[in-house]
């Protein structure tokens, strides 16, 4: 990826620091999935994981590297501490990729090295200059990041820059590791940068932030004005602690204030050409897919995805809107793919119709994923008058981005009542094959159901987290629920869709220990002491 100036690179990093988020944790198949959709988001890297944390890690980079990083789509990275071992992982999970990324970091603060590294800093200077030259034997691309960079000292971290550059680093990456820094230092950090590295100009300076004080968004705009020309984001802005820089929210910015920013890039002001390659009517949705596939909800009032963000309460502002949009509104829905509900399909509609409809809303369903999302189509047909592409986005999201079936649901009964104690039957198939019922009684119908499927699953675990909302409106909407459990130190999501809360609630239940099912199992083949990564 050549030095462009007048462009701003999108790095997505949802998959390898947007993971780290807590109770976020995914699966190689969602993984891919999400990949796919950053794709087609139009992102120009993504970084798909940490290949030497876990041989899990590795095999979704390795198949994200193969299946998505093909010619003429996004340069596929893999993170790697600066260890040789790190880096030959890193190189072997990218190989498949057509355009392969290694991105290595050691830390430059004192802090971190007096606490943290127990080194020097002649040794961090050499480690950095001979591990990114180590990078550079399996790729062309390599990205250097100096850890804790906001807090580091300015002469070492330019000592430190020079070196890695003139070592074959092709991207700078300067990390605000802890949040702490905020617009004005921030910008000043990579305005120092661009003046006091002698080859700067040989590499792209990109950013990398932390929300601890609800600043990186800012940050990142005002390293932009500086010199910055890659931003490393993630979707909704998930992320250990407070999270990251929200990509929807910088890029938006980005569209929105083009005019401002265009002179900043070398653009005439009033150029109307995007600053970035994103496809911003694919944001909405990918929003969706990573806050289901993770079990993080998007607060109502988070900016450009949350659900108020283009709701208006106000009787003031309601007239306004509908007199011109633009009185109350910078940017319109249908610019991040947010369009009114249209109601596409019925009972009476055939497969084909069906199969049609989801091509067109930008699914690409295998044979037996089509046929499972159909019948679920089907069944809530015959319950809604009404089926919106919103309903049709909930049904098909429920339907294929599940965990492995290890234990199936196939009964739900529950009594419940004002004068009654609520109790649940249900059924469960387990792994064997076996079709065990069992009952419980709780404080409510929700409560009742979990309580017997524990009495069937029999593994330890705290429920933390339950989360209803509707698809859309009306007393026969789609309810999805999204709950979280908790064994031992992790975290496990599950989610589901259906028009009686009941059942969804239970298949979300259910698809939660299923996804802890599948850890215990697999437990066995985890490194003994993983690696763990921070910036």
């Amino acid at each position: 990826m050549t030095t462009q100036p007048d462009r701003i690179i999108i790095f997505d990093t949802t998959l390898r620091d947007g993971e780290q988020s807590p109770g976020a944790s995914l699966n190689g198949e969602e993984k891919l999935t999400i990949a796919r959709q950053l794709a087609r988001l139009g992102v120009d890297v993504i970084e798909a994981g940490f290949p030497y944390a876990s041989p899990g890690d590795f095999e979704a980079v390795q198949k994200i590297a193969e299946l998505v990083g093909v010619e003429g789509g996004p340069t596929i990275c893999g993170l790697a501490r600066a260890t040789r071992a790190d880096i030959e992982a890193a190189g072997k999970a990218l190989k498949p990729a057509a355009k392969a990324r290694i991105h290595t970091f050691i830390a430059t603060s004192d802090i971190h090295l007096e606490y943290k590294l127990k080194k020097t800093r002649p040794e961090v200077l050499a480690i950095a200059e001979e591990m990114v030259a180590y990078a550079k034997s399996f790729v062309d691309d390599v990205e250097f990041s100096p850890e804790d960079a906001g807090r580091s000292d300015p002469e070492f971290l330019y000592e430190v820059l020079t070196k890695a550059i003139a070592a074959g680093a092709t991207t700078i990456n300067i990390p605000d590791t802890v949040g702490y820094t905020t617009p004005g230092e921030f910008g000043a950090i990579i305005r120092g940068i661009k003046e006091n590295v002698p080859n700067i100009d040989d590499a792209i300076i990109s950013v990398h932030g932390h929300n601890d004080l609800g600043l990186a968004v800012a940050n990142f705009l005002e390293a932009v004005k500086n010199g910055a020309r890659q931003l490393e984001c993630t979707i909704n802005g998930i992320g250990e602690r407070a999270g990251n820089a929200a990509l929807e929210e910088l890029v938006m910015a980005l569209h929105v204030r083009r005019q401002y920013f265009n002179p900043f890039l070398g653009r005439p002001v009033d150029s109307q050409e995007s600053l970035t390659n994103i496809d911003t009517r694919q944001i909405y949705k990918t929003s969706r897919l990573v806050s289901n596939l993770t079990g993080m909800f998007v607060q109502p009032n988070k900016a450009i995805v949350g659900a108020n963000a283009f709701a208006h309460e106000s009787g003031i502002h309601q007239d306004g809107v509908l007199k011109h949009k633009q009185t109350y509104e910078i940017m319109d829905a249908q610019s991040i793919g947010l369009t009114d509900n249209q109601i596409v399909l019925g009972k009476l509609s055939g497969r084909h119709a069906f199969a049609s409809r989801l091509k067109e809303l930008g699914f690409d369903l295998s044979d037996t994923e089509l046929n499972n999302a159909f019948l679920k189509f089907k069944t809530v047909a015959d319950k809604k008058k009404e089926v919106t592409d919103w309903d049709l986005e909930s049904i098909v999201n429920a339907e294929i981005q599940q965990p492995p079936e290890i234990f199936r649901l196939e009964l739900v009964q529950v009594s419940c009542g004002d004068r009654a104690r609520p109790t649940a039957t249900v059924t469960l198939r387990t792994p064997t094959g076996e079709e065990l019922t069992d009952a419980a009684i709780g404080t409510g119908p929700v409560d009742a159901v979990y309580k017997a499927i524990n009495r069937v699953v029999n593994v330890p675990n705290q429920l933390i987290e339950f989360s209803v909302q509707s698809v859309t409106a009306g007393i026969d909407a789609l309810g999805e629920v999204t709950i979280r459990l908790r064994h031992g130190d992790r975290i496990f999501s599950g989610h589901s869709a259906n028009t009686d809360i009941i059942v969804a609630s239970a298949h979300a239940y259910v698809n939660a220990l299923n996804r802890l099912y599948a850890f215990l199992e697999k437990q066995q083949e985890a490194t003994p002491e993983p690696a763990t990564a921070t910036l």
